[in-house]
């Protein structure tokens, strides 16, 4: 048997319509798990759907839901597992980031950035708790940042959620490992994606100074995040929990 191999097993992925959540999704779909993708914008969702599911011929079906909004966390979980008839993984993927200094920062943007990036994570995860719990074998995967290591002058509420993120993560994998879930987190580096391209438009010299800091001398790609979410997905991390990987290129081993 391949312990890699995801056929049959159903996920879920908040954010999965765009960037490293679509890298993520692609990657549980080419290793055979259907896949409900789970964002705010309607068509997006619907087109990323529609996509995994020609290319990798499994279901794949687009859930509607904003992660500020809390009574739609509950429902979103509820409506992926009803779609795909149970709920085997979860890669809690989507979030916002508001870019200001702290002295600059107002408590409705801290509370905006709060309220998806921890609260909306909690909130759904708890909601497909009995559902992942039901199958027995249950995999949640919590998307931290960069910012869960080192802290960052320009986005103190964003560095805030994602440190809580990780240890996040490891009080569920204490608290369900007799449940037999298994919950870890990834940690992603620079990536190139929509969300990124925008901080550099915003933070002047922030592209080279990535660059010159990851020895493998480039920025990510949303593919460079599936196979760590497969394995952490899969029967080959069935003793993996309460970790936080680094998929960065090298980043935070630097100095």
């Amino acid at each position: 048997m391949n312990p890699f191999d995801l056929t049959g097993r159903k996920a879920a992925v908040t954010g999965g319509n765009g960037g490293i959540g679509l890298g993520m999704a692609r990657g549980l779909a080419r290793a055979g798990a259907d896949v409900a993708i789970l964002g705010r914008n309607p068509d997006k969702t619907r087109a990323a759907a529609e996509a995994i599911a020609a290319e990798f011929h499994v279901r794949a079906v687009p859930i509607l839901a904003d992660l500020g909004v809390a009574a739609q966390c509950a429902s979103a979980a509820e409506q992926a597992a009803e779609a795909l008839g149970g709920l085997d993984i979860l890669i809690n993927n989507a979030g916002i980031n508001i870019r200001r200094l702290p002295q600059e920062m107002t408590e409705e943007q801290w509370r905006d950035v709060l309220e998806v990036n921890l609260t909306g994570v909690f909130l759904l995860t708890k909601a497909a708790y009995p559902f992942l719990k039901a199958g027995g074998k249950g995999k949640v995967i919590l998307i931290g940042s960069m910012t869960s290591i080192f802290g960052s002058s320009f986005a103190p509420a964003y560095a805030a959620t994602k440190g809580a993120v990780v240890q996040l993560a490891k009080s569920l994998a204490l608290a369900w490992a007799p449940d037999h879930i298994q919950v870890n987190a990834i940690l992603p580096g620079w990536y190139d994606t929509d969300l990124t391209y925008k901080a550099r438009e915003e933070i002047a010299g922030l592209h080279d100074r990535v660059l010159a800091r990851i020895p493998q001398g480039r920025w990510g790609k949303p593919e460079d995040i599936a196979g760590t979410a497969v394995w952490l997905a899969s029967a080959a991390s069935d003793y993996v929990t309460g970790i936080a990987v680094p998929v960065d290129g090298g980043y935070s081993a630097m100095l």
